[in-house]
């Protein structure tokens, strides 16, 4: 089979454990690249927080963000976009302060939220990233005139989350996913990341058929059921791995770089 796009989630997929590229991953996705196979990033992140590493692969291919939210190029421009309407985010944050849940809304660059929690401190340590982060008591008001495309929400008491998932499912037009057990991502309805890869292979004139994508958690599920080689990590959730065409090694074992040189049958070292 010739693969002509291949799309990997970033965070327990392409980075290791230290939040960074591998050499052998890196150095396999350039290889990839020279030979006319182009490679693309589908994050929950925000676009800020996504293009250093594209840059670091010299990524040219639109990068998809908020979990298909956006998708959009280096030079700014803007291939798609999905907004959560400010009534939608009105009734989402009613929710959530009702319960005083802690959360997070993403524009392209910025991240509003209550208060920086142990989380988004420790993200900000970790990597040296160029995101705005507002912190407020009135998130309703900041973000009116603003174009949200995602929410995130960090709950440790498992209960209480699962309860406030049953009340978000109420809310018509947003999308539930999770990309850790301890959250809960909101999109508009109809955003997830399979459907931003089937997108953007059409945007670059390539089939189903023709597309590798990598992923770990419940957030890649949509694009590892969409694409012709879905490849589950070896650290991914049992979901995943089941609906997967083939299963690597772990995000700290160099598994994008292994699956890539076992699928293409191209010696990638």
């Amino acid at each position: 089979m010739t693969y002509k796009l291949i799309v990997t989630d970033m965070d327990g997929t392409l980075l290791n454990g230290e939040h960074e590229i591998s050499d052998e991953n890196k150095n396999a996705l350039k290889k990839v690249a020279d030979k006319g196979i182009k490679v693309a990033i589908a994050t929950g992140r925000i676009y800020e927080s996504t293009i250093k590493y594209a840059r670091e692969l010299d990524i040219k291919t639109p990068i998809i963000c908020c979990n298909g939210a956006l998708i959009k190029e280096e030079n700014g421009n803007v291939i798609y976009v999905s907004k959560i309407e400010y009534d939608l985010c009105d009734n989402i944050i009613d929710i959530l302060e009702k319960h005083n849940i802690y959360y997070q809304c993403f524009t392209d660059d910025t991240i509003f939220t209550p208060y920086i929690n142990e989380w988004l401190r420790k993200y900000q340590m970790q990597e040296d990233l160029n995101i705005k982060i507002i912190e407020s008591d009135n998130i309703k008001e900041l973000i009116k005139e603003r174009d949200i495309l995602k929410f995130l929400i960090i709950e440790s008491d498992l209960s209480l989350l699962s309860k406030v998932e049953n009340e978000l499912k109420n809310i018509k037009d947003i999308e539930l996913t999770k990309s850790f057990f301890d959250n809960i991502e909101i999109m508009k309805k109809g955003v997830n990341k399979g459907s931003a890869v089937e997108s953007l292979a059409k945007y670059l004139g390539v089939d189903k058929s023709e597309v590798i994508t990598f992923g770990d958690n419940h957030n890649d599920l949509s694009m590892i059921m969409y694409a012709g080689m879905g490849v589950a990590m070896g650290n991914a959730e049992d979901i995943v791995k089941e609906n997967s065409n083939f299963i690597t090694d772990k995000n700290t074992e160099n598994g994008v770089a292994k699956a890539l040189e076992n699928i293409l049958k191209i010696d990638l070292k």
